[in-house]
C-alpha cells in the first residue's frame, strides 16, 4: 500500500467495532473517474456519435450520476481493502459505509465501520477445579423405565365398571363450543378421542369431564385464556356442550416372558432387564458428559469476559431459528406455520446464541495459543467412525459430507473437542456419585 496515495485513520469504537476514516486526494478521484468514463464511452450509444468517439462532456450530460456512483464504489472497495490489509484488520462482516458525493477538485472522504473479532488473551484455562458425576442406574430408574415400556405396549379396552370418568381414562365424545351465541368452527368435533389428564384443551375443560358417565351430556361455561390462539376470542366466555359416548381404560401388560416378545433383540426377561439397564446407563453417561462439558465452558467464560460481535450472534440466532423450523416441519407442522413460529424465537435465542459465539471464539484463541490443530488423519478417523455408526461405506460417507459442505463443520467440531480435551487434561477433576451430586444441589 502506498502511504502517499491516501490518508486513513483508525478508531477503535469498541472491542468488536473499528472505524476507518479515508481522505482520498482529488488526483486519485480524477483518475478513477477517467477510467469509468473510458469504459462508459466504449459501450454508450448516443445519437449522432460513434461508440468510442463520444466527447467527455457529452458523456457527462447523460451518465454523470451513474459514473460518479461507480467511481465512488470503486474507490471505496480499493482503498478499504488496502487499508484493512495494511493495518492487519480482519473484518467479520461487510462494512457500514458513510460517504460524501464526488465533487470536482475536492478530496473524496468516507468512513467504513466494521465489526472485528475481539482481541482475546485467554487466561485461567489450566488448573480448573472440576466435578464430574459418575452415573449409576438405581432400581427407581429401572422401575420408571419398565413402566414407560409397559405404557408403550398397553392396550385400550372398554371400561366395564359402572362409574364416572377418572384421570387417565380415554373418552370418546362429541363437543361444541359457542361464543356470544355463535358457533366456533375449531370448537366442534364428533367422536373425538381424548385422554383425561393430557391437558390439551382449554384450562378447566377437563375438570368438567371428570365423573361423567357413558351416555351423559352436560353444558358448562369457561373463560378462554388471554393467550388463546384465536386472538379475537381471547378472554371471552365460551359455552360448551359435551356428550360422552364411551370410556376406555388403559391395560398395562405384565412384565413376563410374554412381554419380552415385543422386543426383537431380547429372548429372555433377564436379557431385557440387562438391556434396559445398559440403555439407561448410556443415557445418563451422555448427560454427565454434556454437563461436564458445560461446566468447563462456564468456567472458561467466567474467567474470560469479552464482547461477542453482533453479526456473529445474529448469524447464530438465524441458524438456531432455521434448525427449529426444520425440526417442526419434520414433525409434521405446516412450513408456513413453522416459519412464523420460529420467528417468534429470535429474541429468546439471543442469550444462548451469544454464549455459543463466545465459546467458539474463546476455544479458537486457546487452540491458537497452544498450537492445537486438526490433522487430516483426525478427519478421516472421524468419518470412518460416522460411517460405521450409520452403516455406510467410508467413501460414501465422505462424499455425502463434501456434497453438503460439512467437512469444514466437522473439522471445527474436532478442533473444539481437542481443545476441550487439552483443558480437561490440565484440570483437577473430582468424581462424585450421582446421588451425592443430587444431595449437593438440593442442599441435603
Amino acid at each position: 500500500m502506498s502511504e502517499t496515495s491516501f490518508a486513513v485513520t483508525v478508531e477503535q469504537i469498541s472491542p468488536v467495532k473499528t472505524k476507518l476514516s479515508f481522505d482520498i486526494p482529488w488526483e486519485e478521484v480524477r483518475k478513477g473517474l477517467d477510467d469509468v468514463y473510458r469504459q462508459v464511452g466504449k459501450k454508450a450509444k448516443i445519437r449522432g456519435f460513434r461508440p468510442g468517439k463520444i466527447p467527455r462532456h457529452v458523456l457527462e450530460m447523460y451518465y454523470k450520476e451513474s459514473a460518479e456512483e461507480e467511481t465512488a464504489a470503486n474507490l471505496i472497495n480499493k482503498y478499504f481493502m488496502e487499508a484493512v490489509k495494511g493495518k492487519g484488520i480482519e473484518p467479520v462482516d461487510q462494512p457500514d459505509i458513510d460517504r460524501q458525493s464526488i465533487e470536482a477538485d475536492r478530496n473524496f472522504t468516507f468512513t467504513a465501520t466494521v465489526e472485528v473479532e475481539p482481541l482475546i488473551e485467554p487466561r485461567d484455562y489450566t488448573g480448573l477445579e472440576l466435578t464430574r458425576v459418575e452415573p449409576e442406574v438405581t432400581q427407581e430408574d429401572m422401575d420408571a423405565k419398565i413402566e414407560e415400556l409397559r405404557n408403550i405396549f398397553s392396550t385400550l379396552e372398554d371400561c366395564q365398571e359402572d362409574r364416572g370418568t377418572r384421570e387417565g381414562d380415554f373418552v370418546e365424545m362429541d363437543f361444541e363450543g359457542t361464543v356470544e351465541g355463535k358457533p366456533v368452527r375449531d370448537m366442534k368435533s364428533e367422536n373425538y378421542f381424548y385422554e383425561i389428564g393430557s391437558k390439551r384443551f382449554v384450562p378447566g375443560f377437563e375438570e368438567h369431564l371428570l365423573d361423567m358417565r357413558k351416555g351423559e351430556s352436560k353444558q358448562f361455561e369457561l373463560t378462554l385464556p388471554e393467550d388463546y390462539r384465536a386472538k379475537d376470542l381471547a378472554g371471552k366466555e365460551a359455552l360448551f356442550s359435551v356428550s360422552l359416548k364411551n370410556i376406555k381404560v388403559k391395560k398395562l401388560p405384565a412384565v413376563d416372558e410374554e412381554f419380552v416378545k415385543n422386543f426383537d433383540h431380547y429372548e429372555t426377561l433377564d436379557a431385557l432387564m440387562e438391556g434396559v439397564r445398559k440403555s439407561l446407563l448410556e443415557e445418563k453417561q451422555a448427560r454427565s458428559d454434556q454437563d461436564f462439558r458445560n461446566q468447563i465452558i462456564d468456567k472458561l467464560l467466567e474467567s474470560n469476559e469479552f464482547e461477542a460481535p453482533p453479526s456473529f450472534v445474529e448469524r447464530q440466532i438465524l441458524y438456531m431459528m432455521s434448525d427449529m423450523r426444520q425440526r417442526m416441519i419434520s414433525s409434521g407442522m405446516n412450513p408456513e406455520q413453522a416459519t412464523d413460529f420460529s420467528l417468534e424465537f429470535h429474541d429468546r435465542f439471543k442469550d444462548e446464541a451469544t454464549k455459543t459465539v463466545k465459546t467458539i471464539l474463546l476455544l479458537n484463541r486457546i487452540g491458537k495459543k497452544e498450537s492445537i490443530t486438526v490433522e487430516q488423519a483426525d478427519v478421516e478417523a472421524k468419518i470412518r467412525e460416522m460411517a460405521e455408526r450409520t452403516g455406510q461405506e467410508y467413501e460414501a460417507a465422505k462424499r455425502s459430507l463434501e456434497q453438503n459442505r460439512m467437512i469444514g463443520n466437522l473439522e471445527a467440531d474436532l478442533l473444539n473437542e481437542k481443545i476441550l480435551s487439552f483443558v480437561k487434561e490440565k484440570s483437577t477433576i473430582t468424581l462424585v456419585k450421582e446421588e451425592e451430586m443430587e444431595n449437593r444441589e438440593t442442599g441435603l
